[in-house]
């Protein structure tokens, strides 16, 4: 049986607070969490499959072009290779054929230095890297490339329809006080710690990728299309995952390139990325330019609201950086102007990656606020405090919650700020400056469809299955959580089963909508399972009283087991999003407090000290969600001094496509991180009133430490990362 719940109005039913069992919200271990640090968890790469051959990608040498020929012949002599692979179906480009068929070969065109062009398959990977880098191709290189954002052929376009309300050219000219900056932010990778890779078996029905994926269910049918297969041909398994961000929620090269290579040779496919080619042919995040203008009254309180950003992507692609996403909700402001313009570049290509839009937009725009806040004279937080709207100031929807206010002045509070005037290079230790600096922090909340399966068995314990990832942020544990509160388990007796397209089709991990939506899935199931066992005891569900495995109702009491004597009770769970996500304007909300040291000599920035206050409703794991947090402030912390991808500008290649010369923050680079969770309830979030929390801790983060690092020496940089270089000419004086 399917139980169906499409999401039209706000759920008032505080359903999980009316729960016995009393484990939503408890700081939880992950019940996966032995198996990962003990090395048991098997990853994509790592499936012991008998007879599997080795296959390495080869990629352009050039930004634009064609490719004329690969010679097989070059390498056919070299010890071990067993095939080279140039089928277009490779790079998800095109589907020819259909299953068991032989691969058609087609001329190639390159767009980007990096590109996937051929495959090279051998018996073992050092033969098959070995045979890869001595691979023969000829091109034809194209002579308009672009690859450097300062060519002059460099023409930007609108992206969308700018929103334009009021005069914000007059409100700037009127305005008590203003700000009109340009901050630039450089492109990213996602940087997660597993490569992108994928092991594929073809049987002559049924194609297996044991894949390193976050959206499966959208994934299997990307695969489908590439391959020209039925879906139920494809079948993807990915329980473990050593980290996303965004960089796997698309079926990437390596799996179309071990699939086509499987069904060619007859024979099992591992493909595992070099780190290099991951940074070269997986999706970045789009460098930035964006424009702040910002105008306040003799109050303090905004008049006029401008942002504007240019990013790049590929030709014919459709996404871009989605710059303005807070800007459109989070401050007031009646004379807006918003708008997006994209280029086109023969650069890898842009895709979401760590919260897109709002973490880079959201850095430049609290950096703007701190220089609004100095030039009215406010406190920044009190700045902010003064500019928290009624409604959403371009749509004029309500906010189905928000605890801005509570979030400003909780970490206010715990962070010790103060409030009394505030001017640069007013502490000094030694040869460091000291400062300190805060931000807002939101993040649009988002839920997507999902569905889940939930088995009640006879020995009374429960299973849990769904397609759904956990891409390290903790769903073995939230949904296990849901299923044992609301059947009125103990956790330990919740099998939770994720990551397999034979199960029902999950939200995916992506757009932190994960635990929202798969975790509602699970919820509507479970509701399910209720209501069988209240017709069997002949009462209404919601009089049932579950925990610890008994089931009372008035004076009786028994066993859960009891209950399901002849058969397990298995119910699916179906969530879909309805009108709920057009009646409000739904995010999540923080703020951040910094303290930061700026060496007087040499320019160093150290993050001393760290604070972040969050709310994204109900909170179903603490220990999960505060991890989370956690993450994301290791990100901002990159975005704000380390990370960037640096490009050549003779052909569009990355310089530093590795973690040697692309610097993440390590353990030396981050303080103790301390979180407060605000804890509230949004009925219009979803049914569990829980809102998405795994790329809040980012958004603004990097715009702290940068109002953090003005405050310490004086130097307001507005290109990120804030390099030493980018402060020792303005250093003061010593």
């Amino acid at each position: 049986m399917t139980r169906s719940f499409i999401m039209d109005e706000p759920d008032t039913r505080n359903r999980l607070d009316k729960m016995a069992q009393g484990v939503i919200g408890m700081p939880l271990d992950r019940p996966e969490g032995p198996l990962k640090v003990s090395g048991i968890a098997t990853y994509a790469a790592e499936y012991r499959i008998e007879n599997c051959a080795q296959g390495v990608l080869v990629t352009a040498t050039i930004a634009k072009g064609t490719v004329t020929l690969i010679d097989e012949d070059s390498i056919k002599d070299l010890p071990g290779v067993l095939a080279v692979v140039s089928d277009e179906r490779m790079t998800a480009r095109a589907a020819q054929g259909g299953a068991g068929k032989s691969p058609v070969r087609k001329v190639q065109d390159v767009h980007y230095y990096g590109q996937p062009v051929a495959l090279v398959v051998a018996e073992t990977f050092e033969q098959a890297r070995h045979a890869a880098r001595h691979l023969k191709i000829v091109y034809t290189e194209a002579i308009d490339a672009i690859t450097d954002r300062e060519d002059d052929a460099v023409a930007f376009e609108p992206f969308e329809e700018p929103t334009v309300q009021g005069d914000l050219d007059r409100a700037m000219a009127q305005a008590a006080h203003s700000v009109d900056a340009i901050y630039t932010t450089e492109g990213h990778n996602s940087a997660a710690m597993e490569p992108h890779a994928s092991i594929a078996q073809w049987d002559g029905e049924t194609l297996t990728l044991h894949s390193s994926l976050q959206m499966l269910r959208y994934n299997r049918k990307e695969l489908a299309d590439a391959l020209g297969f039925s879906l139920e041909a494809v079948r993807l398994v990915s329980p473990y995952v050593g980290g996303g961000f965004g960089s796997k929620l698309g079926i990437s090269p390596e799996g179309v390139a071990a699939s086509v290579a499987a069904i060619t040779l007859h024979r099992p496919v591992r493909v595992v990325m070099l780190r290099q080619q991951v940074f070269q042919c997986v999706m970045r995040r789009s460098e930035t330019r964006q424009r702040l203008r910002l105008a306040v009254n003799e109050e303090g309180r905004l008049t006029g609201f401008g942002h504007e950003a240019w990013v790049s992507n590929l030709a014919g692609e459709k996404f871009a950086e989605p710059v303005l996403q807070a800007s459109e909700f989070l401050y007031p402001g009646e004379n807006r102007v918003l708008d997006l313009e994209l280029c086109r570049m023969n650069r890898v290509t842009a895709g979401s990656v760590r919260a897109p839009g709002e973490a880079v937009g959201m850095q430049a725009l609290e950096a703007a606020m701190d220089e609004l806040a100095e030039k009215a004279g406010i406190d920044p937080v009190d700045l902010r405090l003064r500019n928290i709207p009624e409604c959403h100031p371009t749509q004029g929807t309500p906010y189905s919650s928000r605890k801005l206010e509570e979030c400003l002045k909780i970490g206010a509070e715990r962070f010790g700020w103060i409030s009394a005037e505030r001017r640069p290079c007013q502490r000094r230790e030694g040869e460091w400056w000291i400062g300190t600096g805060m931000a807002t922090a939101t993040r649009v909340h988002n839920i997507n469809e999902a569905q889940a399966e939930v088995t009640l068995r006879m020995d009374g314990t429960a299973v849990v299955a769904s397609d759904m990832t956990d891409i390290g942020t903790g769903t073995y544990a939230v949904l296990r959580q849901i299923a044992a509160e609301m059947l009125g388990l103990k956790p330990e007796k919740v099998e939770v089963r994720l990551g397999d397209t034979r199960f029902p089709p999950g939200s995916g991990s992506g757009g932190s909508w994960g635990a929202a939506s798969t975790g509602s899935a699970v919820f509507e199931a479970c509701e399910g399972l209720r209501e069988v066992l209240a017709r069997k005891l002949g009462c209404d569900e919601a009089d049932l009283l579950l925990k610890d495995g008994l089931v009372q109702v008035g004076g009786r009491r028994a066993a859960l087991c009891e209950l399901i004597d002849s058969a397990d009770l298995t119910q699916k769970g179906h969530f879909k999003p309805g009108k709920i996500t057009d009646a409000f304007s739904a995010a999540m909300y923080g703020a951040f407090f910094a303290e930061v040291a700026v060496n007087a000599y040499s320019g160093e920035t150290r993050v001393r000290r760290f604070t972040g206050a969050f709310s994204m409703g109900r909170v179903l794991n603490a220990k999960t969600a505060t991890s989370q947090c956690m993450g994301g402030m290791v990100w901002g912390i990159g975005s704000a001094l380390t990370e960037d991808l640096v490009f050549d500008p003779r052909d569009g290649h990355i310089v530093n496509p590795d973690f040697t010369e692309y610097h993440v923050p390590v353990n030396l680079d981050v303080p103790h991180l301390d979180v407060v969770l605000v804890e509230e309830r949004d009925p219009a979030g979803s049914p569990l009133q829980a809102k998405g929390v795994g790329e809040l801790g980012i958004c603004g983060a990097a715009g702290a430490i940068a109002n953090a690092i003005y405050n310490a020496c004086g130097v307001r940089a507005r290109s990120f990362p804030i390099t030493p270089d980018k402060l020792l000419q303005e250093l003061p004086d010593v």
